[in-house]
C-alpha cells in the first residue's frame, strides 16, 4: 500500500500542474484577480443596496412596536440618498480599509472582521454628516438596521463567493506557485500543511536548498529545484509568486538578508518567513525589554486579553439561553437513558484541558456498563479502536446511544463544562491523556486553548474524517482562531448535526 502513495501524489501533482497551466493560458493570473475583485465590488454594491431596502421595509412598512415614527417616510428620498451617497460611501470605505486587496481576501475569517470595521466606520461617518448638516434628517432606526443588514448580507455574500473560488482552485484558477526555501523537517511540515489544506491558494512546486542536489525527490513528489543562488532562474521558470523561508533551515543570517534584499520589495513576489519553531509557535509572541534588550517570549495560552474575553462572552451568551431552552429535553433524555439500560445517566471522561490540566468531561452515557467485556469478545474491533479511537459499528453502544450519537445529543451535558470554564462551545476535539501521543509535535499546541463541544472537525465530517485530518483541523483552528471563525463554526454546526454524517 505504501508503494502506491508516491505514485498517487505524483499523479495528483502532475494533474494539478497541468490544470494550472491550462487555466493560465486561458486567463492570466492578473486577469483572474481583476475579474474577481470587479465581481466582488459589484456584489458588495448590490448587497449594500439590498440591505438599505430591507432596512426601509423593517423600519417603515412592518410597523414594529419598538420604532417610533419620528420621521415621515419618503421612499424616493431614501432611494436617492442610498443610490447617490450611501452605496458609494460604503464601497469607498471598503476599498480604503483593504477589502479589495488581494492579501486580505480568501485568507480566513479576518476578512469578516474587516467588513465589520468598515461597516461601522461608514455608519459613524453618516451619523457625523447628520450632525454637521442639520437639514440631513435620517431615521435612526433605519440607519441602525442598515448597519446590521449590511454586515450580515455582505459577510454571507463574501462567504459564498469564497466557496466559488475554492471550487475554481480545483481547476487551476486563483493559485499562486510557491517555493519553500529550506528542505529540513520544518520545511517539510510547512509543505505538508499547505498541500493538505486545498483552499490555501498556494501551490507548492518544490524546495530550494543548499544541501540537496537539484532533481532529488524530497517529500510527496516535491523535488529540490536548486540553490538560493539559482532563485532567479527558478522564479522565472516556475512563475513563482510566493517565497516561504523555513528559517530553521537557513544557517546563515546573511543568506536570509540577501533573499529579503533581492525579493522583499519585488511587486510580483511575496516573501514570507516562518517562525523557525513551526511545531510549537501557535500562541503568539510577546516582546519585552530587559536592560534595553528586546527579548521574544512565547505566550502560554493562545487567547489573551480582549480575545479571551470575547470568547468567554460568546460562550455564556449562547450557553445560558440554550440550557434554559433545552432543560426539559435534558430531563427527558436522562429518563430514557435510565430506562434503556442499567447504569448511570452521565458518563465522565477524563480529558486534557488548557496547559495540560485534566478534567472530567460530561456526556450522556451511550454504552453498556460492561462495555470492556463486550469489546474483549471482538479482538478485531478492539484493534481498530486502538488505531482510530473510533468504531463505526461499536457493539458497546446502547439502542438509545446510537440515536444520541447520531445527532450529538450525548454531548449536551458538556454545557456544564462550559459553565465551569473547562471547555468552550467551539474548540479542538477533546482528547484523553493517552491520545496525546497521536499529536506528536502538535501536542503542545492543542493544550493552549480549551477543547470545544463543536469545532472544525464537527462541521467537516465528524467521525468520517481520518484521525490525521482531525489533527490538522485542530491545528488550523488553534493557529487561525478569531471570534469570526467561532461564529462561522457555530452557524455551520446545526446543519452538520442534522445531516448526521459521520456520527458514530
Amino acid at each position: 500500500m505504501k508503494s502506491l502513495a508516491p505514485r498517487a501524489d505524483s499523479y495528483i501533482e502532475t494533474s494539478l500542474r497541468s490544470k494550472i497551466s491550462e487555466a493560465t493560458e486561458r486567463i492570466s493570473p492578473q486577469t483572474q484577480w481583476r475579474a474577481f475583485i470587479a465581481s466582488l465590488l459589484a456584489v458588495d454594491a448590490a448587497t449594500i443596496g439590498l440591505a438599505f431596502w430591507l432596512a426601509y421595509i423593517f423600519r417603515f412598512n412592518l410597523s414594529l412596536a419598538f420604532f417610533q415614527l419620528e420621521v415621515v417616510p419618503s421612499f424616493s428620498f431614501y432611494r436617492n440618498l442610498t443610490t447617490v451617497f450611501l452605496i458609494p460611501l460604503w464601497v469607498i470605505v471598503f476599498a480604503v480599509t483593504g477589502l479589495y486587496r488581494k492579501q486580505n481576501l480568501l485568507g480566513g475569517t479576518q476578512e469578516y472582521a474587516i467588513v465589520f470595521r468598515a461597516t461601522t466606520v461608514s455608519f459613524v461617518l453618516v451619523i457625523a454628516a447628520g450632525f454637521l448638516e442639520p437639514d440631513l434628517v435620517i431615521a435612526r432606526g433605519w440607519l441602525l438596521l442598515a448597519w446590521l443588514f449590511i454586515f450580515l448580507l455582505v459577510a454571507v455574500a463574501r462567504f459564498w463567493m469564497r466557496r466559488a473560488i475554492y471550487y475554481l482552485r480545483q481547476y487551476g484558477y486563483f493559485l499562486s506557485p510557491t517555493v519553500i526555501v529550506g528542505a529540513n523537517q520544518e520545511g517539510r511540515w510547512l509543505a505538508d500543511q499547505l498541500m493538505t489544506w486545498k483552499t490555501s491558494g498556494l501551490h507548492v512546486v518544490g524546495f530550494v536548498d543548499e544541501k540537496v542536489a537539484p532533481g532529488t525527490t524530497l517529500f510527496r513528489n516535491l523535488q529540490a529545484l536548486g540553490t538560493v543562488d539559482q532563485l532567479d532562474k527558478i522564479i522565472e521558470q516556475y512563475k513563482i509568486e510566493e517565497l516561504i523561508l523555513a528559517t530553521s533551515a537557513i544557517s546563515s543570517r546573511n543568506k536570509m538578508l540577501e533573499i529579503f534584499q533581492r525579493y522583499g520589495t519585488n511587486e510580483t513576489i511575496n516573501v514570507r518567513m516562518s517562525s523557525g519553531l513551526y511545531e510549537i509557535i501557535t500562541t503568539g509572541l510577546t516582546v519585552k525589554e530587559f536592560a534595553y534588550v528586546p527579548l521574544v517570549g512565547v505566550n502560554k495560552v493562545r487567547l489573551t486579553g480582549v480575545d479571551e474575553t470575547m470568547k468567554l462572552v460568546l460562550d455564556y451568551v449562547i450557553a445560558i439561553p440554550t440550557f434554559i431552552v433545552i432543560a426539559p429535553l435534558l430531563l427527558a433524555l436522562a429518563i430514557v437513558i435510565r430506562l434503556d439500560s442499567p447504569g448511570p445517566v452521565v458518563h465522565r471522561r477524563r480529558v486534557m484541558g488548557v496547559n495540560g490540566k485534566q478534567f472530567d468531561a460530561y456526556k450522556f452515557r451511550t454504552m453498556y456498563v460492561n462495555g470492556d467485556e463486550i469489546l474483549n469478545a471482538h479482538p478485531r474491533l478492539k484493534a481498530e479502536l486502538a488505531r482510530n479511537h473510533k468504531l463505526k459499528e461499536d457493539p458497546r453502544i446502547t439502542r438509545i446511544g446510537k440515536f444520541l450519537r447520531k445527532y450529538s445529543l450525548d454531548e449536551l451535558p458538556q454545557l456544564f463544562n462550559v459553565f465551569k470554564r473547562e471547555m468552550s462551545l467551539v474548540g479542538p476535539r477533546m482528547i484523553s491523556p493517552k491520545e496525546m501521543e497521536e499529536y506528536n509535535q502538535w501536542g503542545i499546541n492543542l493544550l493552549t486553548v480549551k477543547p470545544g463541544i463543536t469545532g472544525l472537525w464537527q462541521v467537516s465530517g465528524r467521525s468520517d474524517v481520518s484521525y490525521e485530518e482531525r489533527v490538522r483541523l485542530d491545528m488550523y483552528y488553534v493557529r487561525n482562531w478569531t471570534i469570526w471563525l467561532d461564529l462561522q463554526i457555530l452557524m455551520q454546526t446545526p446543519w452538520a448535526v442534522f445531516k448526521g454524517r459521520g456520527a458514530y
